[in-house]
C-alpha cells in the first residue's frame, strides 16, 4: 500500500514536470522553476518539451503499473529504475536538486515495493 502511493507520487511529480517543461517553460514560474533567463527559455523552449514528454512517459509507465495492481510489480519497479537514472543523470548534469525532487521519492517508492509495504 505504502509502495504504491509512493509511486502514485513519483507519477505525480514527473506530471508536474511535464506541464513545467511542455507549457510554463518560457514563462515566469518555468524561469523561477528552472533558473533560467528568458532569451534561453525561449531558444530552447523546444527542446523542453521534448523533455517534458519523456518525462511524460516515465509517469505514464508509473501510472500503467499501477493500473494492473500487483500484476504491475515489474512495470513500477522498471519505470521508478528509469526514474531513478535520468535523476542521477540530472543531478549530474544540471542540477543537485535533482536528488530531492525526482530521485530520492523514486528510491523511496523501490524499496517500499520491495520490502512489500
Amino acid at each position: 500500500m505504502i509502495g504504491n502511493i509512493l509511486v502514485g507520487l513519483v507519477a505525480l511529480i514527473h506530471l508536474y514536470i511535464v506541464y513545467l517543461e511542455m507549457v510554463l517553460w518560457d514563462t515566469p514560474r518555468g524561469h523561477k522553476a528552472f533558473n533560467l533567463k528568458p532569451d534561453f527559455a525561449s531558444a530552447s523552449k523546444v527542446l523542453a518539451a521534448n523533455q517534458g514528454l519523456y518525462n511524460g512517459f516515465l509517469a505514464a509507465g508509473l501510472i500503467w503499473g499501477l493500473s494492473l495492481g500487483a500484476a504491475g510489480f515489474q512495470i513500477k519497479v522498471f519505470f521508478l529504475l528509469c526514474v531513478v537514472v535520468a535523476g542521477v543523470y540530472g543531478a549530474a548534469t544540471v542540477s543537485r536538486k535533482i536528488l530531492y525532487i525526482q530521485t530520492a521519492p523514486a528510491v523511496l517508492a523501490l524499496l517500499a515495493l520491495w520490502l512489500g509495504w
